[in-house]
């Protein structure tokens, strides 16, 4: 076998651009790219290494390393984690940037690799500018602080050691239990040393990811207790998505007639109007959903990890006797739940072999029918234009945007308070057609996610829906969209702050405080800002100026930004669960006293168990 005389950095990107995966039974690309800011760490290692790769692994330049690395992590969730992105950037502060990024990827099990400059591997010139030093561990660098939200991490030392660790973070990246963030940091002189590559590791490697088959005991267990079950519920999360089961899901609800319920992940595993869609479930559910989750006896919960906000902070059905489908086994036992670790698609589909003629009781299927009947009416009631003149609602902006959306188009939102109004009350298509990060909330993730679902799907209409607090967090990414040709439509709802913290922090008792801008800053000329970053803008007065609006925007080349005015104390009161935000247990009024009172209730019922 032969071997070729490269840099350690030149080596890596041959090696990133040589990996495929297989999509609708072919093979593609599997790094859609790599971001780049380029500083003194990487750009004479990684940058000439990447401006040699030309199109085999094309580099996109964004404004802010959080930013694109939210940016590849919505490429990679939009593709379902069948395709991804790395990105790189110099040491010091470019590094830590990309640090919450890191963390969005590691809660939502999605796969981005990070190769983040490091400080000299030599130590000759220690200490380098950017360098952070620990005085009693000279092997400790800012890079460092990847390594509790990386599924793996290395620092390269000598340029060989590439042979061994991008494999190793390639097994990780494509394992469908494991996925998430994998960091390799990469000193700056190593990336530019020479090692004698050989031939095969930069031989095109084609990744098809594992679906596993369910163990027959777990079968058996899971099947025993559905078919016992009198009112089963699913719930389906994002894992549905990955294992492209969204028809092993229909058929499963359809043949034995159970309601599924959907997490923010797992939202458009069923179109909004499947006739088993109950809808959003949990703390921003559908009060169909939730009402159904109250009175179960069996919840299957496929490829979700059922974090606070699903299981109502494990009070939401504390009586049910849990069935919990996953390909990763931390995730299938939660909650003390029958673990059945699996591929979505294969263990779904065992379940209904093994099922095989048994239906859920007709009249839970008709209680499931009823209640989402009525939720599907208070949605259109709840969306429905205002009247002229009055300040819209959060809901009754998304709703403008829902009945204008093209039917193949895409919504990307984040924190705050909208996540909840778009779960309760979105109405979506497919699986790609609903695109929240709420497993990190991370505030600043809309635009640049939007950039990313745009470069990952370019064919369809992507929406980005952003409050006024996330948008001045990160919006440098419409300049990036308007650069790529990247076109998003942008509807920035402006309640002057933080109105869903401010709502928060009156219902557990307190009173507004350090929320609401009203009386401590000016008001900002959006649409004024957002044209300074190249895109066309206007603010709209109201949801009938934003119905005419929109289809210009989607008619539009560049990215547009559509600026409405929305009320701050006003959010959709429908629906919901309880969800544990402690209150003073030193009450200093009545209104503490009430919500002390009402956590209390709320929390003795509160599910035990792992």
């Amino acid at each position: 076998m032969g071997t070729i005389r490269l840099t350690a950095a030149e080596a890596t990107i041959r090696f990133l651009a040589a990996q495929r995966t297989e999509v609708g039974g072919k093979a593609v690309p599997l790094f859609g790219g790599v971001f780049a800011i380029f500083g003194h760490g990487n750009v004479a290692g990684l940058g000439p290494a990447l401006q040699a790769a030309g199109k085999r692994l094309p580099t996109f330049r964004a404004h802010n390393e959080q930013a694109m690395a939210h940016a590849a992590i919505a490429y990679a969730k939009t593709h379902a984690r069948r395709r991804m992105m790395a990105c790189t950037t110099s040491i010091g502060p470019g590094a830590t940037n990309m640090v919450t990024a890191a963390a969005v990827a590691h809660v939502n099990r999605l796969p981005v690799l990070f190769l983040p400059g490091d400080v000299f591997a030599t130590r000759g010139p220690d200490p380098v500018l950017q360098q952070v030093e620990q005085f009693g561990d000279p092997t400790v660098s800012a890079n460092d602080c990847f390594r509790p939200v990386s599924r793996f991490f290395d620092r390269i030392t000598r340029p060989e050691q590439i042979l061994s660790s991008l494999p190793a973070a390639l097994r990780v990246l494509t394992d469908p239990a494991e996925c998430g963030p994998a960091t390799i940091a990469f000193p700056q002189d190593v990336q530019t040393e020479a090692l004698d590559v050989p031939e095969d590791f930069l031989r095109p490697r084609l990744h098809r990811i594992r679906a596993p088959e369910p163990d027959a005991r777990e079968l058996a267990d899971a099947t025993t207790a559905l078919a016992r079950a009198k009112r089963p519920l699913v719930i389906a999360g994002g894992g549905v998505k990955y294992a492209g089961a969204e028809a092993a899901l229909a058929a499963f609800a359809a043949a034995h007639g159970v309601p599924v319920a959907e997490t923010q992940a797992g939202k458009g595993s069923l179109p909004w109007d499947h006739p088993r869609n109950a809808g959003a479930i949990g703390v921003t559910g559908a009060a169909s959903a939730n009402a159904l989750a109250e009175a179960a006896d069996v919840v299957l919960a496929i490829g979700t990890r059922l974090q606070d906000f699903t299981s109502g902070s494990r009070a939401l059905f504390p009586q049910a006797r849990l069935i919990g489908l996953n390909v990763g086994g931390f995730d299938a036992a939660k909650h003390d739940a029958l673990p059945l670790v699996a591929d979505a698609a294969r263990g779904i589909a065992a379940l209904t072999a093994a099922l095989g003629g048994w239906q859920a009781p007709a009249a839970w299927t008709r209680r499931a029918e009823a209640a989402t009947a009525r939720w599907h009416a208070t949605v259109a009631r709840l969306t429905a234009p205002p009247k002229r003149g009055a300040l819209p609602t959060d809901a009754q902006v998304l709703g403008a945007v829902n009945r204008a959306m093209p039917r193949a188009g895409i919504v990307v939102c984040a924190a705050g308070g909208l996540p909840g109004e778009l779960h309760k009350l979105w109405r979506a298509t497919d699986a790609a057609s609903y695109h929240l990060e709420y497993g990190y909330s991370c505030m600043g993730y809309e635009i640049a996610g939007g950039l990313g679902a745009k470069l990952a799907m370019p064919e369809r209409e992507v929406v980005v829906m952003v409050g006024d607090g996330s948008y001045l967090m990160m919006n440098s990414e419409i300049a990036t969209s308007v650069a790529l040709g990247a076109k998003l439509t942008i509807v920035l709802l402006d309640n002057r702050g933080f109105g869903c913290i401010n709502r928060l922090q009156k219902g557990t008792g307190g009173a507004p405080f350090n929320n609401l801008l009203e009386d401590a800053a000016p008001a900002i000329d959006f649409a004024a800002h957002a044209r300074s970053l190249g895109a066309d803008a206007v603010a709209l007065d109201g949801v009938a100026a934003l119905e005419e609006a929109l289809p210009r925007a989607f008619r539009a080349k560049r990215t547009t930004v559509l600026v409405v005015a929305t009320d701050p104390q006003s959010s959709t009161q429908e629906g919901g669960a309880w969800w544990d935000v402690p209150v003073s247990a030193v009450p200093r009024d009545a209104a503490q006293r009430q919500a002390r009172a009402a956590y209390e209730t709320s929390r003795a019922r509160r599910r035990t168990g792992a």
